[in-house]
């Protein structure tokens, strides 16, 4: 393949504006994005070119379609891609009679892709503290239509995404489900379902990963114990006072800060 096609293929990871990424369609199969504007020139009686430019401007150049093929198995996406591609340039062949047909199958080609792209699994993970507030937003790149429904489920202390290990949290409408104050027992995954009547649209995973408020405790009292050291180990100084060397007992300013490192370490053991 050439690198004029290769840059005018249909690829929804080639737009150097959102990052240099690779050609969805294999190098060796040179017969997709080619044999499509070829198709395109004969039956519309116009110049390939054009055929090119709008491949660019709906995949390469269109936010969603890139978003939506930076997760995922790359020979599934390209699949998926194909079974979108290959039938448009078969009704190419007396069905698509003019630029506006040809542009409107190749958009509900990008929009297939995407909500065929984001179907496929994939989990997000979230590290939170104990008692923060945590959001899980149900977000989708491309359009839902107005009668969705939302169904949370959860699945205790594991990273999956085995259907069954998930049990019903809430059904709605809400596409955020928050936790006004995290604790151990919220750690796990949880999983949005988007429905529109009877059928799925999609699934989005998020693993909740809880730290425990002892532990963040202890991480920041060795901050404050490390910021009271010198390079090599020495204490800091008092305030004011002539740098002294090793070996001196603490600092007035060392003990202050140690007693109350200690007395918090104590309150957060005591919750």
């Amino acid at each position: 393949m050439s690198p004029a096609l290769l840059f005018a293929c249909v690829s929804l990871l080639f737009n150097t504006s959102l990052g240099c990424f690779r050609c969805l369609v294999l190098e060796d199969d040179t017969d997709v994005s080619s044999r499509l504007c070829e198709s395109y020139g004969r039956a519309l009686r116009a110049y390939p070119g054009t055929c090119f430019r709008e491949l660019e401007r709906i995949f390469d150049k269109n936010p969603k379609v890139v978003q939506a093929g930076r997760v995922g198995d790359r020979k599934v996406l390209q699949e998926i891609l194909y079974s979108e591609i290959r039938p448009l340039i078969e009704d190419l062949n007396g069905k698509i009679s003019n630029d506006a047909m040809f542009e409107e199958r190749l958009q509900t080609a990008a929009d297939n892709f995407i909500a065929a792209a984001s179907k496929l699994p994939n989990v997000t993970d979230i590290l939170v503290a104990e008692n923060s507030r945590t959001s899980m937003w149900c977000d989708v790149a491309f359009n839902l239509p107005d009668d969705i429904e939302m169904i949370w489920r959860f699945a205790d202390q594991v990273r999956t995404q085995q259907v069954d290990q998930f049990t019903e949290v809430t059904v709605g409408v809400d596409r955020l489900f928050s936790i006004p104050s995290t604790s151990l027992q919220h750690e796990g995954t949880y999983q949005c379902e988007i429905f529109s009547g009877r059928r799925s649209i999609v699934r989005l995973f998020y693993f909740l990963k809880v730290t425990p408020e002892v532990v963040a405790g202890h991480t920041e009292l060795q901050e404050i114990f490390d910021l009271s050291l010198l390079p090599g180990g020495r204490l800091l100084p008092e305030p004011g006072g002539p740098p002294h060397s090793s070996p001196l007992l603490p600092s007035p300013l060392l003990i202050s800060i140690c007693l109350t490192a200690s007395l918090l370490l104590l309150f957060l053991s005591l919750g």
